[in-house]
């Protein structure tokens, strides 16, 4: 093979070669960012538990006023091993589940309605902001009595949680949508259904979803109430009985339990958004490391 050929079929060799390492390059790269990440984000954490640890472990303070981090772990995996944990959380994320699909999905539904006309607005918008700012506590007794003890008045008190940060993100995000797109649409004749699935929602999609992460902490704050107010089962139930005979550190696992699950699920609702709105140019922090 002469020279001139080893060289064109090298080329293409090379260029190969290259393509794979600097994608192999922007995979590292993209790894080593998510784990710096996440190392930010647990450098207050750990610090706040182990400044809570030292004080526990050199100063009296009672178990039952603040456990220590040690203490709380370890009623963590009694309550594992035993079953008891599983048993309380599978239940508690089945209420939440359903609650919040119910609320969401109501909220979803109305918002686009009254964003989307003025006149369902003038009827239905000011019953509902009415009923918003009734607290979940002032509604908990009337629903238990409404309702009974049983699953039904849970989950619709964490939808009644689940349906405004939904309903209000939806319809301020149907009523952001510029004008001038609604001109394009009337000009390509698009149906009305066209016209909310092709135009507005995804244009209102970025309020839509940080309604549902709004509707997702709301619908863990209703659930708590829930079970707190009558159960005889899940993490608030947990919670309220660990309350009565002073095992402080298995309330504290109960919040803890709270605080992870809530955040995996904004973290997916975050995920969500990171893939339906790659189109967004928009600032993300100043980065003073680069």
């Amino acid at each position: 093979m002469s020279k001139a050929r080893a060289a064109i079929v090298a080329g293409p060799q090379a260029a190969i070669k290259k393509a794979r390492y600097s994608q192999n390059n922007t995979v590292w790269n993209t790894l080593f960012k998510r784990i710096l990440i996440g190392i930010r984000g647990l450098i207050l954490p750990v610090l706040i538990l182990g400044i809570w640890q030292f004080v526990g472990s050199f100063y009296d303070v009672s178990d039952t006023l603040l456990p220590t981090p040690a203490a709380i772990f370890h009623s963590f995996l009694d309550l594992i091993f035993t079953g008891e944990l599983w048993a309380h959380l599978k239940i508690s994320i089945w209420r939440a589940a359903v609650g919040f699909g119910l609320g969401a999905g109501l909220g979803l539904l109305f918002g686009v309605i009254v964003g989307f006309s003025s006149r369902s607005e003038q009827v239905m918008d000011p019953t509902f902001q009415m009923l918003r700012t009734i607290p979940h506590l002032a509604v908990a007794p009337l629903f238990i009595l409404w309702f009974g003890f049983g699953e039904l008045s849970k989950v619709l008190l964490i939808a009644k949680g689940a349906f405004f940060p939904i309903y209000v993100n939806a319809f301020l995000g149907i009523r952001g949508v510029d004008s001038k797109l609604f001109e394009v649409a009337r000009v390509l004749e698009f149906s009305r259904f066209h016209l909310i699935t092709k135009l507005i929602l995804p244009a209102a999609m970025p309020n839509i979803l940080l309604g549902i992460r709004l509707s997702l902490g709301v619908a863990w704050l209703g659930l708590v109430v829930a079970e707190l107010m009558g159960s005889s089962e899940g993490i608030g139930y947990m919670i309220m009985d660990a309350r009565q005979f002073s095992n402080t550190d298995i309330v504290f696992v109960g919040i803890i339990i709270f605080a992870v699950v809530g955040k995996w699920t904004d973290s997916l609702v975050r995920v969500l958004e990171a893939k339906l709105l790659k189109w967004r140019d928009n600032f993300n922090g100043d980065d003073s490391s680069r």
